[in-house]
């Protein structure tokens, strides 16, 4: 329970939290309303569009972690982008830059030292420079190929001082420039998935049944002739809540699951009597080894299974997917 004097900084505390998240949101709508005043995000797409080697981006300070992000952004949306410390480049790392690459200079005073030192020395290798500060008279925004205006009316720190909504607008301009390069370059999820093989997407985009499936001895299966005890036997000893059942070419006929013993043992019979083929679902879900292991989970959900076979073009058995597979691969 908050007391009466907790109650009251809690409520100065939310509206300094809301005036913060205001003054960043109005600067974000302020930088979208004037990007149509000029051709300089137009151009400065065209320049990393016609890049043949990678964006390099770079900035020193607060203006240095915003630089690293967009660097990240670009190169995870297939924009080829490293991030370059303006003071190591003075001492060696401007031997990453080569004369293929586009560079982008951040900072909002536009007057950075270190960037100072590392501008003529690009610019006499005849890499562009785009330049992304709050002051359009700066020596960097002058001397740069293109410049992209980040101003802000004032920071959402109370003492206008710490970079807040400046650092915020060039990030999110950051955004809008790989946003645009992604559609331009015609960027497919599926090369998303590529640069993000450990994500969920790149599991789910990139993992094929054969990478997930059993094979080989730990795929259950028996002849059609064979009798349901041994079925049985199969079933326990492979793990998978269910044997294929496989003709005299090793392509499958049926399968038998949990389930379908469940479902038998309502039934009186001597069981050491039953072949297995008399009491197998015929015509079992079947999936080939190269299609993707979403599919796999598509069909299972579809038909509320829990197992399926793999076959080969020649509709042989070579494998088996049970859907704790896909789970411990992470696919669902």
């Amino acid at each position: 329970m908050l007391t009466s004097f907790d109650a009251a900084k809690a409520q100065r505390t939310l509206d300094l939290a809301r005036d913060a998240l205001q003054i960043e949101g109005e600067a974000i709508r302020k930088l979208s309303e004037r990007l149509g005043q000029d051709d300089s995000v137009p151009r400065a797409v065209a320049l990393m569009e016609a890049c043949k080697g990678r964006v390099v981006v770079s900035g020193i300070g607060k203006s240095g972690h915003i630089a690293r992000k967009i660097a990240a952004t670009l190169a995870s949306t297939g924009t080829p982008a490293l991030f370059l410390h303006p003071a190591e480049a003075a001492h060696g790392d401007l031997g990453m830059v080569t004369p293929q690459d586009v560079l982008i200079a951040i900072s909002y005073s536009g007057e950075s030292s270190e960037l100072a030192v590392v501008i003529p020395a690009v610019k006499r290798m005849g890499v562009p420079v785009i330049a992304m500060t709050g002051k359009p008279e700066s020596r960097l925004a002058q001397v740069a190929d293109v410049h992209l205006d980040v101003s802000v009316e004032k920071e959402a720190c109370p003492l206008n001082l710490a970079p807040t909504a400046s650092t915020t607008v060039t990030l999110a301009l950051g955004d809008a420039l790989a946003v645009a390069l992604l559609e331009l370059r015609g960027f497919k999820s599926e090369d998303f998935a590529l640069s993000h093989p450990g994500g969920a997407l790149g599991r789910r985009l990139l993992t094929r049944v054969a990478d997930v499936m059993r094979s080989g001895d730990d795929v259950p299966k028996v002849a059609l002739d064979a009798r349901l005890l041994d079925a049985l036997v199969e079933i326990s000893h492979k793990g998978m809540g269910m044997t294929a059942i496989v003709d005299g070419e090793g392509r499958p006929a049926g399968v038998f699951t949990d389930g379908d013993l469940r479902r038998l043992i309502e039934k009186a019979q001597d069981f050491s009597k039953v072949v297995i083929r008399d009491v197998m679902h015929a015509d079992p879900r079947r999936i080939h080894p190269e299609q993707l292991a979403v599919d796999a989970v598509a069909v299972m959900e579809e038909f509320r299974i829990n197992q399926m076979l793999v076959v080969d073009a020649d509709d042989k058995l070579v494998g088996a997917l049970h859907i704790h597979d896909l789970t411990r691969a992470k696919v669902i």
